[in-house]
């Protein structure tokens, strides 16, 4: 790995685009955003003036003037609100199979392998470098039952200067959880967890880029007692909380069985729906769920790919985003068979225009559709960064002062990627092309916290 660069006072020179609002999208051209060595940005001028070209001479002679070419525009670095770091071995294993038997077959058998520290190290370094060359800066991770490699993941994380909110996974029941992967009871998967969240507060350097997250698997996978102390856990503690709810019929129908409400309304009387809780998937959730989850300002990892496979319906995305309701984008790895925000932001496009349209051509146009349920790139773009630094309640995904200056170059001159662009593309062309041209190979570089890390 290469080593990083330095973390000084440096100011970046180019063309920025970000969405700072849901719908709005703001082009910062031959602008200068200066940073401080703690990764703030201080100040963004968006236009020629002596005191711009002032900061640019000061900090080009400190040696920390980042100049880009011609055709190299910086976007925040995306936000991942959903990926099970183990499960990156089985990326597209078995995704023709219903979710509760996926998960029995291949993946519990998969996690139940990370009690080996050496194996978690190995796939978790290939893990993290490939998320980040994909321009995700910022990832929510799922670990596994085992302490000691969900450690091994948060030292990663660290070292390579990834912004990761990580959660120890807490699964109790036996009636849902294999007997060779699950914790032995609810006592042990709260002290581990406790334990987790002890160790990653304590890591040197990881103040404001490591985070330790309260992680249920989800309601099907845990005892009401276990619940019930994770939940006085997230009061006590105002960690973050992390959980599937409502992913397919079958768990949203297992858990209004079991508890005799909906998955949304179980987690909040458990004490598990805050504002720092980020809820997985959310396909099924209704309006009432929606006002709850508003009301308590949680959010919504939507996870469009992963969807297609596992959901049984299509996300009401934009029902949800009218409603007020923090959503930003997931992965899902490994149920989303890509480590890339760019093509999952593409599914949330696409995922929306079907739902709108309807998919049935034997039924009428009028009774297929379901109307104004569309999303456009700007919206998908504003998910893929601010929408997720909002869910997350953490200041990233836009350039103004006051946050974190994590960021994404996009190289449209890349030999390799698929982007074109005309020297008289408009801001909303050129963004539209981004997102639905753009590759990894057009990522030339990416920067957490004012440190390239890619």
């Amino acid at each position: 790995m290469q080593p990083f660069t330095p973390a000084i006072e440096r100011a970046f020179h180019a063309t920025f685009l970000h969405a700072p609002r849901r719908g709005e999208l703001e082009c910062l051209a031959d602008a200068l955003v200066v940073v401080a060595p703690d990764g703030v940005i201080t100040a963004v001028h968006r236009q020629d003036s002596t005191l711009a070209r002032t900061e640019a001479v000061r900090l080009e002679a400190a040696g920390g003037l980042v100049r880009l070419a011609a055709k190299h525009y910086v976007l925040p670095g995306m936000v991942d609100l959903h990926v099970h770091a183990p499960q990156w071995p089985q990326l597209g294993q078995a995704l023709d199979l219903p979710l509760e038997e996926w998960l029995q077959k291949y993946t519990f058998p998969l996690e139940s392998r990370y009690a080996d520290t050496a194996f978690a190290a190995q796939v978790y370094e290939s893990l993290v470098a490939n998320l980040l060359a994909n321009g995700t800066t910022t990832a929510l991770y799922f670990g596994t039952i085992h302490l000691a490699a969900t450690q091994v993941l948060a030292d990663i994380c660290l070292r390579r200067s990834q912004r990761a909110l990580i959660g120890r996974v807490a699964m109790d029941d036996a009636q849902q959880c294999p007997d060779f992967y699950r914790d032995s009871d609810a006592a042990v998967a709260e002290r581990e967890t406790r334990e987790f969240i002890d160790y990653v507060n304590a890591l040197p350097g990881g103040r404001g880029l490591i985070y330790p997250v309260i992680t249920p698997r989800f309601i099907p996978a845990c005892t009401d007692d276990l619940l019930q102390r994770l939940g006085r856990l997230a009061r006590e503690s105002g960690c973050h909380v992390q959980t599937h709810c409502s992913e397919s019929d079958w768990e949203h129908q297992f858990v209004l069985e079991r508890c005799g409400r909906t998955d949304t309304a179980a987690l909040d009387s458990f004490g598990l729906l805050s504002r720092r809780t980020v809820l997985a998937h959310g396909n099924f959730v209704s309006d009432g769920d929606a006002s709850l989850i508003v009301e308590r300002g949680a959010g919504i990892a939507h996870c469009p790919l992963s969807n297609v496979y596992f959901s049984d319906a299509v996300f009401p995305l934009r029902r949800l985003l009218d409603a007020g309701v923090h959503v930003g984008l997931g992965t899902d790895i490994a149920g989303g068979a890509s480590a890339s925000l760019l093509e999952n932001a593409r599914q949330a496009i696409n995922s929306s225009r079907l739902l709108e349209s309807g998919v049935d051509a034997q039924q009428p146009r009028a009774q297929r559709r379901r109307p104004h349920s569309r999303i456009d790139a700007v919206t998908a773009f504003w998910l893929a960064t601010a929408g997720g630094g909002i869910a997350l309640d953490l200041p990233i995904g836009v350039f103004a002062p006051g946050y974190q200056f994590d960021a994404c170059v996009i190289d449209a001159t890349a030999p390799q990627g698929n982007l074109q662009v005309a020297g008289d593309d408009s801001a909303q062309t050129l963004l539209q092309k981004i997102i639905h041209a753009a590759t990894r190979a057009n990522i030339s570089q990416v920067w957490v916290a004012n440190r390239q890390v890619v």
